[in-house]
């Protein structure tokens, strides 16, 4: 079990993201500083952070070996940044998705911190070369972009700057690792990183099959939920090809020409707008509707299974 004699963990920003980066970390034993600007911001995260994990505990799914007081008693607030950032050996920031928010805090942080301490980021786009460019200790900074709820879903995509030291990839991998996460490293920069681009070309096709008249937005769903979907929760599309035949150069052998025919006949990329959004749209209203209770039932209900796949996965893990 990791101690605070290591250094602490700090999360910038007290949002969903941030209450569940304290929550993962808290689990691995990490004593955890939650920061952000305003006192009440991280009074009110803390207490939704204590409800949460009783919740978790109570089904039975609270990750880590340590009781939910042991895990809640390693969390804790501050509200001054240079308070927080002291003796910490990774932080994790966690405020919204704008670049130039972003940026001030790192250049901010950047101004505080030693040489020793890795700045994370947990932009789902924005690239790193944007992100920390001028940072002073830019060696020490890599985007770590987890798959929301980051407590059911493990992916972390570690995306470093050109800059970025191998020895904070290497750094930052571990600790994932040791938090349970299932860190990937992403080679080099690129817009989208991984994990969103193989999604925009799923919703790229999906789009376009309900726009065409192909199948309906229900049934479309469906082909993924009932299909692809159970397959892609245990193995990926690489290993998929290599089973589906007698091995990989098997299955490029017999299927390339017919995978390179059908994706000729793709079309170009959708408005995501006009008529076919308010197909898309009535079908979705129609199973869930939009109003906020009916959606966090239905997110209740996803995040539910997603532990219980969790769950499942690891008692599954060949040997």
């Amino acid at each position: 079990m990791a101690t605070s004699a290591v250094g602490a963990v700090v999360i910038v920003g007290s949002g969903l993201i941030g209450r569940s980066w304290a929550m993962l970390f808290a689990s691995g034993g990490f004593k955890v500083k939650l920061y952000d600007i305003e006192q009440q911001q991280i009074t009110n995260a803390l207490e939704n952070i204590r409800k949460e994990m009783k919740l978790l505990e109570q089904s039975g799914s609270l990750k880590g070996t340590l009781s939910v007081g042991q895990q809640l008693s390693l969390i804790s607030g501050c509200s001054n940044i240079a308070e927080a950032v002291e003796g910490a050996m990774h932080i994790q920031e966690c405020v919204p998705e704008n670049l130039e928010l972003k940026r001030k805090i790192f250049a901010q942080l950047d101004r505080i911190v030693d040489d020793r301490v890795i700045l994370s980021s947990s932009s789902s786009c924005l690239l790193p070369s944007k992100l920390f460019a001028g940072l002073t200790h830019m060696k020490q900074c890599i985007v770590a972009h987890p798959v929301n709820p980051p407590y059911y879903i493990p992916l972390v995509e570690l995306i470093p700057h050109p800059e970025t030291a191998l020895t904070t990839v290497d750094r930052t991998h571990a600790l994932m690792k040791s938090i349970g996460q299932s860190p990937v490293r992403v080679l080099k920069e690129i817009d989208g990183f991984v994990l969103n681009r193989l999604q925009y070309a799923i919703i790229s096709e999906a789009w376009r099959l309900v726009e065409e008249g192909i199948v309906s937005p229900g049934d479309l769903d469906l082909v993924m939920a009932d299909g692809l979907g159970m397959r892609y929760a245990f193995i990926g599309p690489l290993e998929t090809m290599h089973l589906n035949a007698e091995g990989m150069l098997n299955y490029c052998d017999r299927y390339s020409e017919g995978m390179k025919r059908v994706l000729k006949t793709f079309g170009p990329i959708p408005e995501f707008s006009g008529a076919t959004v308010e197909k898309v749209n009535q079908a979705m209203c129609a199973k869930v509707p939009n109003d906020p209770g009916h959606l966090a039932a239905r997110r209740q209900w996803r995040d539910d299974c997603l532990m219980r796949l969790a769950q499942l996965k690891r008692q599954e893990q060949p040997q």
